[in-house]
């Protein structure tokens, strides 16, 4: 496996600048996946599921407690692997790399939101941002600055060196959400991202995840909510581990009450 002599991170996965596959490759395709769980009678969690999400698309993924979104979050994200079928990051087939080349995946093309947020509270929400290059190889001044940036993509840039524990649930969060793009993944997987959150401060963070999609990001929201799956341009709904519907939004809902727009200048070539 070919290295680069300054970074931990194989070459292959090193997603800046992009990679040149083709600009119609989908960034996640989820092709015939099926999870079994051992037990007797073994548990499928997920069967033949199949989709694919494209650059730049906004995707909600919506069901019940037990419908099976959660276990597709992990695969989704490299954390579990299918039992049968196949599962590709931007090209790469997940059942073809080792634990090695799929922690560097995850550095590289992936950046997770989650609902607690999991921030370090003795550290600034700076080094907060910046931890999510650690283990991309990325040298520590390079870090920083690229952490800036990602602050100001979320309208933290005046308060770096403030502690988590001096913001509110939705700054937090905003935290969060920089550390997930700081890397400039090419997808992003949100994961209840409001579910700590109270309504007022959760539709902001939606609202954020809308104009940081209109930057080009591309982001995938998982929640049991069909309100916040509809505000997304495109819905996957799940029962039972199989897709009962996916398909784009006919109108979908934008705040338009209380607009932020992000400096161009942040754009972290999203």
């Amino acid at each position: 496996m070919i290295t680069d002599s300054n970074s931990a991170v194989p070459r292959e996965f090193d997603h800046r600048p992009h990679s040149s596959n083709s600009a119609d490759q989908p960034v996640l395709e989820v092709d015939k996946v099926t999870r079994l769980y051992p037990s007797e009678p073994p548990v499928t969690a997920l069967q033949e599921v199949s989709f694919t999400v494209a650059k730049g698309e906004l995707v909600g993924i919506v069901g019940p407690s037990g419908s099976g979104k959660t276990t597709l979050l992990h695969l989704m994200g490299t954390l579990d692997r299918p039992s049968s079928g196949t599962v590709r990051i931007t090209g790469l087939d997940v059942q073809q790399l080792s634990d090695r080349e799929l922690s560097a995946l995850r550095a590289t093309r992936i950046g997770f939101v989650f609902q607690q947020f999991f921030l370090a509270e003795h550290q600034s929400i700076l080094d907060n941002v910046a931890d999510g290059l650690l283990y991309a190889g990325v040298p520590q001044a390079e870090r920083r600055d690229r952490a800036r940036d990602a602050l100001g993509l979320v309208g933290l840039e005046a308060r770096p060196n403030a502690r988590p524990n001096q913001l509110s649930g939705g700054q937090r969060q905003r935290v969060a959400i920089a550390r997930a793009l700081v890397g400039t993944p090419a997808i992003v997987l949100a994961d209840e991202p409001t579910g700590n959150l109270d309504q007022t401060t959760g539709q902001a963070i939606l609202g954020l995840f809308e104009e940081l999609h209109e930057l080009g990001a591309t982001i995938v929201v998982i929640t049991h909510d069909h309100d916040i799956a509809s505000r997304m341009d495109r819905r996957i709904e799940m029962l039972d581990g199989r897709i009962v519907f996916d398909g784009a939004n006919k109108s979908s809902v934008r705040n338009e009450a209380n607009p932020r727009s992000i400096p161009r200048s942040h754009e972290l070539r999203l």
